[in-house]
C-alpha cells in the first residue's frame, strides 16, 4: 500500500511539473520543464550523498577512526544487512549532542548510515539498533532516491511557478488580451503560489509514506517493535531538551523531524506525528516479523 501510494504521489508531482511547463510554454514548455526535472534528479541522484555528508558535519567511523563507536555499531549494523540483504554501509557519526540519525546515498551499494553522539549517549543498544534498521530500511526501499526525485521535481515546479509570475507581470499583450491582462497577472500570482504550495504538500507526503514503512523495516528486522517505539519516545523527549541545528533541507532525511516547532510539524510535515508511529509500531506486537507488512 505505502509503495503504490508513493507511486501516486510522485506521478501527481510530475504531473504538476508538466502542466505547469504547458502553461508557461505550451509543448515547448512542458518539454523544457521534463528536461530540467530529469537534469536535477540526475545530479540529486550522484551527488546528494556528498552534500549531506558534508553538510551535517559527519565524520567516518571505521576500525581504524573512531574505533569504539566502529565496535558498537558495526556488529548490529552488519547482523541487520545480512536479514535485509544488502551490502554493508559507510558508517558515520555526526558531532551533535542532540540525538537523531540518517541515512542517505544513490542505492544499496554506495549508502551511508550517520546518527549522532548524543543518540548513542542517550540510547542503549536495543534502541540504536533499531533505529539503524530503520535508516537501513531507507536504504533498502531506496527511499533516498526517491526522496530526492520529489525534491528536485518539487524545486523545478517552484521555479515553474516563478517564471508564470515574471511571464504575467511583463512581457506584451494583444489589443483582445487588454481586458484579461490583470486577470492574468492574477492567475500567474496564483499559480506562483499555490503550485510550489501543492508541489511541498506532495513532497511532505510521500517522505511520511516512506517513513512509516522503514518503521515496519525496523520491527521486522529486529524481530519487535519495541526497540523503535523506545526509541522514538526519547527521540521525542531529547529533541526538545537539546534542539538540533540542522539545515531544514534536510530535515525530511533524519529519522526525527528537525528545524521546526510542533505545531508546524503538524501542519508541514516532513515525518508523521509521533505518537501516530508509535501507535503503528504498537500494532504489530503479537505479529512475528514474517506478518509485519514492509512495503
Amino acid at each position: 500500500m505505502n509503495s503504490l501510494k508513493t507511486v501516486l504521489l510522485l506521478g501527481g508531482l510530475s504531473g504538476l511539473l508538466l502542466f505547469l511547463g504547458g502553461l508557461v510554454g505550451g509543448q515547448k514548455g512542458m518539454t523544457i520543464a521534463l528536461v530540467m526535472a530529469v537534469g536535477m534528479n540526475f545530479f540529486s541522484y550522484f551527488f546528494s550523498e556528498k552534500m549531506a555528508l558534508s553538510a551535517s558535519g559527519a565524520i567516518r567511523v571505521s576500525p581504524e577512526e573512531n574505533a569504539h563507536i566502529w565496535h558498537r555499531i558495526a556488529p548490529m549494523t552488519e547482523r541487520l544487512c545480512q536479514r535485509m540483504g544488502i551490502p554493508m554501509p559507510k558508517l558515520w557519526v555526526l558531532p551533535e549532542a542532540s540525538p537523531n540519525a540518517f541515512a542517505t546515498g544513490r542505492n544499496p551499494s554506495h549508502s551511508s548510515v550517520a546518527v549522532s553522539a548524543g543518540l548513542l549517549d542517550v540510547m542503549d543498544d536495543r534502541e540504536v539498533e533499531a533505529v539503524i534498521a530503520h535508516e537501513l530500511g531507507h536504504i533498502k526501499h531506496r527511499d533516498i532516491l526517491i526522496s530526492s526525485v520529489a525534491a528536485t521535481i518539487a524545486a523545478a515546479i517552484t521555479y515553474v511557478g516563478q517564471m508564470m509570475m515574471f511571464a504575467g507581470m511583463g512581457g506584451h499583450r494583444h489589443d483582445d488580451e487588454e481586458d484579461s491582462g490583470s486577470g492574468g497577472l492574477i492567475g500567474g500570482l496564483l499559480m506562483m503560489i499555490l503550485a510550489p504550495m501543492a508541489a511541498m504538500l506532495i513532497q511532505m507526503a510521500i517522505s511520511r509514506t516512506r517513513e512509516f514503512s522503514a518503521d515496519a523495516a525496523a520491527a521486522k528486522y529486529t524481530g519487535s517493535p519495541d526497540g523503535l517505539i523506545n526509541a522514538l519516545s526519547k527521540l521525542n523527549m531529547w529533541s526538545q531538551r537539546i534542539p538540533m541545528e540542522a539545515s531544514p533541507a534536510m530535515s525530511h532525511m533524519y529519522i526525527f523531524p528537525v528545524g521546526t516547532g510542533q505545531w508546524m510539524q503538524r501542519l508541514f510535515s516532513t515525518h508523521p506525528a509521533t505518537e501516530q508511529r508509535i501507535a503503528k509500531l504498537q500494532s504489530y506486537r503479537g505479529l512475528s516479523p514474517a506478518q509485519i507488512p514492509v512495503n
